[in-house]
Parts: C-alpha cells; sequence; structure tokens
C-alpha cells in the first residue's frame, strides 16, 4: 500500500517530518513489508490528524509538537519490532527470524535469554555429528555397567575398559539428527505459547 504523503506549506515542515519518517522506516525494516507499511501508515495518520487540530502556532511548531507526543522512532518501536519478529519467528521456524527475534527481545526478559541459550546447545548437538564423522570410536552414547556414562567423547584409554560400552553405534548420527530437529521445533512451540501467554 502507498502511504500518501503530508502536503506542508514550509519546507522546514516538510524537512522535518521527512526526517520523522525515515527514521520510523529504518526502525521497522527488519519486519516484513506489510507490517512496515502498516506501522508507518499509522504513524503517518497520527501526524495528518494532528495537523488538522487548529492551532495559533507556526506549522513548524505544531509539527515539533506532535512529533514530541508520538516520540523518538528508535525508542517507542523497539518493544514494537521485537514482538512482531517474534511473531514472524513463531510463525514459520525460520531459524534466523528466531535468532533475530530473540535478539531483539533478549533484553525483555530472562526467560528470552534462556530460549537463546536451549537454541546454542542444539549446536552441541551438530558438533557431536562432526566429531563422530572424524572420530567415530571415541564420540557416541556411552553406557558403563549400564549406567549412562556420557553423551559425547571419551579418552581413548577407556575404550580398552570392558565394562564400558557404545549404545548407539551406526544409529548415532541418525539419532542425533532426530533429537535437533524435535528439539527444534519443541522449543520453538514453548516460545510460541510464551508469547501468548504475555499477551493475555
Amino acid at each position: 500500500m502507498k502511504i500518501k504523503e503530508i502536503e506542508f506549506k514550509e519546507t522546514a515542515s516538510k524537512r522535518v517530518y521527512d526526517s520523522y519518517m525515515k527514521r520510523i522506516k529504518k526502525a521497522v525494516k527488519q519486519l516484513p513489508s506489510t507490517d512496515q507499511n502498516e506501522i508507518v501508515l499509522e504513524f503517518n495518520s497520527h501526524i495528518y490528524e494532528g495537523l488538522q487540530r487548529k492551532t495559533n502556532s507556526l506549522e513548524i511548531d505544531h509539527l515539533l509538537d506532535i512529533l514530541d507526543k508520538l516520540g523518538i522512532p528508535e525508542e517507542i518501536l523497539k518493544p514494537l519490532v521485537a514482538d512482531k519478529k517474534l511473531e514472524q519467528a513463531t510463525k514459520t521456524f525460520n531459524p534466523l527470524h528466531i535468532i533475530k527475534a530473540l535478539a531483539l527481545n533478549i533484553t525483555n526478559s530472562i526467560s528470552y535469554l534462556i530460549f537463546f541459550i536451549l537454541y546454542l546447545l542444539l549446536f552441541g548437538f551438530i558438533y557431536l555429528i562432526y566429531a563422530k564423522i572424524v572420530n567415530p570410536k571415541e564420540v557416541g552414547l556411552f553406557l558403563n555397567d549400564n549406567s549412562f556414562m556420557v553423551l559425547g567423547k571419551i579418552n581413548e584409554g577407556n575404550l580398552n575398559n570392558s565394562a564400558i560400552t557404545e549404545v548407539l553405534g551406526n544409529w548415532f548420527i541418525p539419532s542425533m539428527l532426530l533429537a535437533i530437529v524435535a528439539s527444534y521445533f519443541f522449543i520453538t512451540y514453548v516460545l510460541k505459547l510464551k508469547r501468548k501467554i504475555n499477551k493475555k
């Protein structure tokens, strides 16, 4: 949707308006185009409606009063952009959107920091797959006398201990891939639930 720019009588007013709208567009550029247009349109409408109220002040002073009431775009739009980005991330399940959303929301709550750490832990599973390919004998799911010992790498010396066995063998990599996918969707679903709870 094309946003109709407001017409001004004074050049200074036009310059101030253009600068303010440019800052809004920059603040919301991480969002999908529909959300960007919606936010820019809303601000444009507020400015237009404010200018329709008759005052005795000069046009530039009237405009500056309106913009002061609206606030600094970079500050007032930060929580809105963070929330919209989180909505996009939990709808698409796109890893890049999720990382950006968590980065924007990380200062809003300790819970978002926890989610960020959980996503980082998924890279641990990816590393284990790489380590298994490079060093198949020392990496795996190891039991010691049928009790859990370690999921990862053991010292070469422990391989001679008959009580220590690697139980997954060739199924280790498929199991890690399944764990990554399942964990990713589970964490993202919980993130989506958290966002819904916060909305209430």
